[in-house]
């Protein structure tokens, strides 16, 4: 299905794929908030979906998956292992990221894989602080490490196709 010329920010449960023609969007009031996680989120507000297209069958996907924040970007990331998201994102780096708790909104994005290891290592400190709280917002094993993080951690930065990272 076209993605319409004007998108609707609330309540967009359709399919969104092919991109055709600049759509102009600015993010509601909404969606920023949605978007604006902080270390105090609980693990429902860093919850999302993300539909890739299948890296060999070509099929939409659609995963539940967290976002992050770091420095003002958003992320997605994971715990260590081999990801198919990941591998469909870098195979086709426009997807789909929908919000869904609180606000629903079908976002058009280019996933940007982060490779060097000097700024794997910077903003996996982010996450890591963040996860290694307390209130243990993922419910992991803790202590987490960066390192741990840096061997086998996909890392892709969020670009808003017709928005800006707030």
């Amino acid at each position: 299905m076209l993605l319409s010329r004007t998108l609707r920010l609330m309540c967009t449960r359709r399919p969104c794929w092919k991109l055709s023609g600049k759509v102009e969007m600015e993010f509601s009031a909404g969606v920023r908030k949605a978007l604006a996680i902080t270390p105090a989120s609980p693990a429902r507000e860093r919850t999302v979906d993300i539909t890739t297209i299948g890296r060999t069958s070509g099929k939409p996907r659609r995963i539940e998956i967290w976002f992050y924040r770091a420095y003002g970007v958003i992320y997605l990331s994971g715990l260590p292992a081999v990801r198919s998201w990941a591998a469909n994102l870098r195979a086709n780096p426009e997807f789909i990221f929908h919000l869904k708790n609180g606000i629903r909104a079908d976002l058009p994005a280019v996933a940007v894989p982060i490779d060097d290891d000097n700024e794997k290592r910077r903003i996996f400190q982010v996450f890591v602080d963040d996860l290694n709280q307390p209130h243990n917002p993922g419910r992991i094993s803790q202590p987490t490490s960066v390192e741990r993080w840096l061997a086998g951690s996909p890392l892709f930065e969020v670009r808003f196709q017709y928005g800006a990272n707030e």
